[in-house]
């Protein structure tokens, strides 16, 4: 049985991947390394860890040694490189844990890898997750194509920039089988609720008040998690060797109009008067270096490899807000942090 390293697999999107990789490839057999920081997850994958062909790997990607010797004992076939820190709020806060995990943890990896497959890159893959911050910013024109020239504006888009070019390094340096996504923003079931839609879902649910940077004019590409997962699943299996696509929805939306939809769907599934949810909505400074709009052309994506996004964004908004209407215990978990509990219950003895 092939073995896959799949890393940061049990944060919000990696656990989607991983979930899809288990339950439609029981050839493979997926080994889940994460580190588990305060977006690592364990219980969002309750439904698959009992799975035989799933086994779960606590580690740091930074840590050098202990990837070469988890990838000398695992021989994996492959390796689909989630693992990140993503905040930039926090990247603002702290640029050189995204220096560490994001590059440094991803040349941890491409070492390990170039170590154990040799002379033999075309029989294995490294797949490297990335986004489409790493482009800058754009006007109110235009969109991010596989060819636009890399500007990112912030630490963290500036450490998976670095990260980018590394895997691409390691293609025309050594020959080594890789692919690279770049993704525009995601939303769904399992977010971790720092991030912009689980937050005001959060928020509005508890009457808190609703943040919004500057005047919320803010534009990104929204694109649902599960679309995602099935694009990455979709690129391993199909991209030639070094090639590169966008991933995104070709759909865009102004911070603030988004928010407004929210409290919209929220109003009627909690039963509040028209307009109710709107009121906590509140304007707060500017993030500093905030790009103004994200846009990603996905045509190279559906045109070679004929993905499309599966849902609109009005549909995939609503099974967001009732996932975690339905899910109160993951939410309050997460917000509590006992969600950092389920490791030790679940894998201490293991």
């Amino acid at each position: 049985m092939k073995k896959i390293i799949i890393t940061g697999g049990a944060g919000f999107i990696g656990s989607h991947v991983v979930r899809r990789f288990v339950k439609n490839h029981p050839e493979y057999h997926i080994i889940n390394l994460d580190k588990l920081t305060y977006a690592g997850n364990l219980a969002n994958l309750k439904d698959i860890e009992n799975e035989p062909n799933y086994s779960f790997v606590k580690g740091d990607i930074v840590d050098a040694a202990f990837i070469q010797n988890l990838f000398d004992e695992v021989q994996p076939y492959a390796v689909i490189h989630l693992a990140a820190e993503s905040h930039v709020d926090r990247s603002i806060i702290n640029p050189l844990e995204f220096v560490m995990t994001n590059v440094i943890g991803t040349v941890n990896l491409l070492n390990a890898a170039r170590h154990v497959w040799k002379d033999e890159y075309d029989q294995h893959r490294f797949y490297h997750v990335s986004t489409d911050e790493v482009y800058g910013t754009l006007g109110e024109t235009g969109m991010f194509t596989e060819t636009t020239a890399y500007d990112p504006h912030s630490p963290y888009s500036a450490s998976k920039a670095g990260s980018d070019h590394f895997v691409r390094a390691y293609h025309d340096t050594y020959g080594m089988d890789v692919v690279i996504s770049n993704c525009s923003n995601n939303y769904g079931s399992f977010h971790f609720p720092e991030k912009l839609i689980p937050l005001a879902i959060h928020n509005i649910k508890q009457n808190k008040a609703v943040p919004v940077y500057g005047k919320g004019e803010n534009i990104r590409d929204w694109l649902w998690v599960e679309d995602h997962a099935r694009a990455i699943e979709l690129i391993f299996h199909e991209a030639k060797a070094g090639a590169t696509y966008n991933i995104g929805g070709h759909n865009e939306w102004k911070n603030i109009d988004l928010i407004h939809t929210l409290c919209a769907i929220l109003d009627k599934k909690l039963g509040r008067p028209e307009g109710e949810s709107a009121k906590l909505i509140t304007f707060v400074t500017d993030r500093a270096g905030h790009d103004l709009r994200y846009a990603i052309d996905a045509t190279k994506l559906k045109n070679e490899l004929g993905w499309t996004p599966s849902v609109t964004f009005e549909e995939g908004l609503e099974k967001t807000v009732d996932w975690f209407l339905e899910n109160e215990e993951w939410l309050n978990d997460v917000t509590t942090g006992n969600y950092q509990q389920y490791y030790q219950s679940q894998y201490a003895n293991r």
